[in-house]
């Protein structure tokens, strides 16, 4: 099909335009940048609807739904109120009686209006504490298979190049849309998001490595993988707000089709400008073993795990935390997450360039930072617009490290070992799939075992404890003085000072 394509375009009066469209490394970006942002915008849009469907497709035979469930707990309150207000302006003489009327015993067992409402209540606190575990296994489910994936995506990708897996990639983004749209069970929508992480996988791992080997040049590559994480911020940013919106007012349906279109042109500007094809690496690849014993490689991936666990632990938790002790409405529950989404965006896109300039651990480790503080303020939010300062940090400082970290990658693959990108994004992927996956399969569980409020201390101290290992980033030796430290020699050259012309001039 590539190849019809090909003698397709070949034959069109704009061939020559398509040529050079192959070469433009701004317009590589730019798919990659859309096929991150589809990908991420269908990882959040179920954010603010899996939740609430759950609980209404559980109900569906009893006729209850969350909003029904919400009302009948808001004429109980009145009604109890308005029973209290009757109780305190009874006049006191009917308080002192000579007889007791016959049915006083009756009268004794009939429950308060206080009573009245507390078992609801709490019936309604333990469903949601529940089903917490389930939502959190969903949405942790797409992580898993994404890291089961990941390696082998990446040496693939160093067998025949990055086009065919990031093609394939749209392919099954298209069909775990499609899944998610007319799902209507748990089984179903769980498939769609397992599914989801083969796509992710591939999209990934060939688009990050596709932009490293575009950008050969470090600050370049940095500025670049800013602009493609933009992307998937802005996915992340658009997707929660977009998916509470479109179901309150239109569906569960609707967003996913509309995404499963997006999608499509995604494809379409694959097959015009990418054309996939199988492409053999020059250079001889890094095996993923030779990459996972680096302690320097370890340690930036590592950063990207933890600074993600903390939003991953959120995901399903934090939309049900809110419903459950803040009567949220469904808008409200994407709401929460967009000054997270935009700080994100803002963070990525700064410190892409301000990263290289400041130096990447030091970025990175100040992220880790203040993603511990901010965990430890939003269990302390009674609202959502209490929730929207730690939520930006939170989304800021892991713009931080992820845009520092991630073309880090790429630089420890160049000077430690050789520069084929596939296997060390596959690790990147394998880092950020880690959070997302340990983090809503622990959330239900920790939620129910130890509270909300505790499990983000818990992480929070994870962040604050791991921050100072970004030291070790500092300087990272390079292959040659590796090979010199193993020999026990001195090499005679460290460093070389390039001059431009202008200045060999003078």
């Amino acid at each position: 099909m590539t190849a019809a394509v090909a003698d397709v375009v070949s034959g069109w009066p704009c061939a020559a335009w398509f040529a050079g469209c192959r070469e433009s490394r701004k317009l590589v970006l730019i798919i990659v940048a859309i096929a991150l942002l589809l990908d991420n915008m269908l990882l959040t849009t179920v954010v603010p609807i899996i939740p609430e469907f759950l609980y209404n497709i559980r109900h569906r035979d009893e006729g209850i739904t969350y909003e029904s469930f919400e009302a009948d707990l808001a004429q109980q309150a009145a009604a109890a109120a308005a029973a209290r207000l009757a109780t305190t302006t009874t006049p006191p003489e009917t308080l002192f009686v000579t007889e007791f009327p016959a049915n006083m015993s009756t009268m004794l067992d009939a429950p308060t209006g206080p009573i009245t409402t507390k078992k609801p209540r709490r019936s309604k606190h333990d469903e949601l504490t529940d089903e917490t575990v389930e939502v959190g296994v969903m949405f942790a489910s797409k992580a898993f298979v994404q890291l089961l994936a990941n390696p082998f995506v990446g040496p693939l990708t160093n067998r025949i190049g990055y086009s065919i897996p990031m093609f394939a990639g749209f392919i099954i983004m298209f069909l775990s849309t499609i899944i998610f749209a007319f799902g209507r069970s748990y089984s179903v929508l769980f498939l769609a998001r397992a599914l989801q992480g083969i796509g992710s996988s591939c999209s990934s791992v060939s688009g990050m490595g596709m932009l490293a080997e575009r950008f050969p040049d470090d600050k370049e590559r940095g500025n670049a993988m800013g602009v493609a994480l933009g992307g998937l911020a802005l996915g992340v940013l658009i997707g929660p707000p977009f998916g509470g919106v479109m179901y309150q007012f239109v569906g569960k349906t609707a967003p996913f089709l509309i995404l499963a279109c997006l999608a499509l042109g995604d494809g379409v500007l694959q097959l015009l400008v990418l054309q996939p094809g199988i492409v053999r690496q020059e250079a001889e690849a890094p095996s993923l073993k030779a990459l996972l014993m680096d302690p320097y490689i370890i340690v930036a991936a590592g950063a990207i795990t933890f600074a993600n666990m903390g939003i991953a632990m959120l995901e399903p938790s934090l939309p049900i935390h809110m419903m459950d002790t803040m009567n949220a409405p469904k808008w409200q529950l994407g709401a929460a997450f967009l000054p997270a989404s935009i700080s994100y965006l803002i963070g990525t896109n700064l410190f892409g360039p301000l990263g290289h300039r400041i130096g990447r651990w030091l970025a990175a480790m100040i992220g880790l930072i203040v993603i511990g503080i901010c965990l430890l303020c939003i269990p302390l939010a009674t609202n959502i617009n209490h929730l929207i300062a730690p939520n930006a940090g939170l989304g800021f400082a892991i713009g931080m490290v992820d845009s520092s970290m991630m073309p880090e990658l790429g630089y420890l693959v160049d000077i430690r070992h050789a520069a084929v990108y596939g296997s060390v994004y596959a690790i990147g992927d394998v880092a950020f799939c880690l959070g997302f996956a340990i983090g809503p399969a622990m959330s239900g569980t920790l939620v129910k075992n130890i509270g909300f409020e505790w499990m983000l201390i818990g992480i929070a101290i994870i962040n604050f404890m791991y921050a100072p290992a970004l030291f070790m980033l500092r300087a990272p030796p390079t292959k040659e003085e590796q090979k010199n430290l193993i020999l026990g020699e001195k090499s005679s050259v460290r460093y070389v000072n390039y001059k431009n012309d202008e200045e060999d001039q003078e």
